[in-house]
């Protein structure tokens, strides 16, 4: 399976707090903001992305918060993106924590150009 179909397939199989979290982010009714979901980045495919403000936003299930998760948020930061995890729980049980912390960080973050304009140096050939 290649990269978009596996986005595809995540998408079609989404969890019950990916379902949740997604009821907020999508058709901009969160800050009128744009998200995407299972959004293929460079060889990694986020659970959600705001192109805009460059942010990855991750919801991890118990097999999450290993080596492999510091590696994919480290490739994240080095393109330039800013990398939120938060537990299954936390969506579905703090939900409106959640959309605090989400909203939080949007307003820290430089409204500057997005990583898919090439903010960071690395882009332009990851995102090829």
């Amino acid at each position: 399976m290649n990269q978009l179909e596996r986005a595809k397939f995540l998408r079609a199989n989404q969890t019950e707090a990916d379902q949740q979290l997604w009821y907020h982010l999508r058709a901009r009714r969160f800050m009128g903001l744009k998200f995407k979901r299972q959004k293929p980045i460079g060889s990694y495919i986020a659970d959600f992305v705001c192109m805009e403000y460059g942010l990855v936003i991750e919801v991890d299930g118990g097999q999450h918060g290993g080596e492999s998760d510091r590696r994919r948020d480290a490739w994240f930061r080095e393109h330039g993106f800013t990398v939120l995890r938060f537990w299954n729980n936390e969506v579905l049980g703090e939900t409106a924590a959640v959309l605090e912390r989400i909203r939080v960080e949007i307003l820290a973050l430089s409204p500057g150009p997005s990583p898919a304009s090439g903010r960071g140096e690395k882009n332009q050939e990851a995102m090829a």
